[in-house]
């Protein structure tokens, strides 16, 4: 089993930037795939960018596509979002999630959840 901690969110201007991390306890992380997620008000939950165990895959959401990098740490158990250039449109809560399953955008094949972080882009 894996918990899961996101941080890092916050308020941005437009065109700024934030980094997001997401803290996960348990021994077996590095064998997890490791994905990104938010949703903002009245929307549904929808892939931002996932990040194979060994870092190698990844995988992004268009709309995120140039501008947000994930990135992961096996030896800390972390893994990191980094946006630039951000939009209003970018503001949503922000989750962390793990699954056993390969590099996937399917929010129901994810196992595990953190309780989210909100990011808040400011026009």
């Amino acid at each position: 089993q894996v918990q899961l901690v996101e941080s890092g969110g916050g308020l941005v201007q437009a065109g700024g930037s934030l980094r997001l991390s997401c803290a996960a306890s348990g021994r077996t992380f590095s064998s997890y795939t490791m994905g990104w997620f938010r949703q903002a008000p009245g929307k549904e939950r929808e892939f931002v960018a996932a990040i194979n165990w060994s870092g190698i895959i990844t995988d992004y959401a268009d709309s995120v596509k140039g501008r947000f990098t994930i990135s992961r740490d096996n030896a800390k158990n972390t893994v990191t979002l980094q946006m630039n250039s951000l939009k209003p449109e970018d503001t949503a809560v922000y989750y962390c999630a793990a699954c056993t399953r390969g590099v996937t955008r399917r929010v129901y094949e994810y196992d595990y959840w953190g309780q989210g972080t909100q990011v808040t882009v400011s026009s």
